[in-house]
């Protein structure tokens, strides 16, 4: 059964396409973050009854306590396939089937879940300040997917860069408006709702 595609969906898939894994059994999704709200809000907008567990290493990236929920549904898994998400994918994960309109939503799941937004006093211009929208992966050919999707559905180019084992995209500060603008176009979107917070006082 192909998915029904809706704006919560969407999202759900980018956080799924960061902090999610797809086990090899070929039917459980395992979503793990380091923010108990985020697991929570990945609870409610897919209805699942599982149960929200801890680990305190080992689990996924560097150490410290770790949220996750594990949930077992082969149809969803399989449509997760089709769209190009796979078992272990964070090195290799590249092109996701994502329609022009719900792209919106899936990359505010992917900032949600793997991005950063940063703003600071600019110590060389008074009043001013900065700000920097960055998504992360291990993953180059995803990031630079991410980057061409981005500059053809909203013109902004955005710089890729290595650090470290992960490949980071970036924009500053006229373009992070531009961007955050079009991730958050409704109020009663699902995100996380401290960046949500600080998104309506920077835009």
């Amino acid at each position: 059964m192909a998915l029904k595609w809706n704006h919560t969906l969407a999202y759900a898939i980018g956080l799924i396409a960061t902090d999610g894994n797809l086990s090899k059994d070929g039917r459980h999704i395992v979503f793990v973050s380091k923010d108990l709200s985020l697991v929570k809000l990945l609870k409610r907008i897919l209805a699942l009854k599982n149960r929200i567990s801890v680990k305190t290493s080992g689990f996924s990236r560097g150490k410290g306590k770790y949220y996750f929920i594990q949930f077992g549904d082969v149809t969803f898994y399989r449509n997760l396939l089709s769209l190009g998400l796979t078992p272990n994918k964070s090195k290799t994960i590249g092109k996701l089937l994502i329609p022009d309109r719900y792209f919106a939503d899936f990359l505010r799941g992917h900032l949600d879940g793997d991005g950063t937004i940063r703003t600071y006093d600019d110590c060389r211009f008074p009043k001013s300040r900065r700000l920097y929208v960055t998504f992360m992966s291990a993953s180059k050919k995803h990031v630079i997917w991410m980057r061409t999707r981005i500059k053809d559905l909203y013109d902004i180019s955005g710089k890729v860069r290595a650090d470290s084992r992960v490949w980071i995209l970036v924009y500053a500060k006229t373009e992070s408006k531009i961007l955050l603008r079009k991730l958050y176009y409704r109020k009663d979107l699902p995100c996380l709702d401290r960046k949500r917070k600080l998104i309506s006082e920077l835009i």
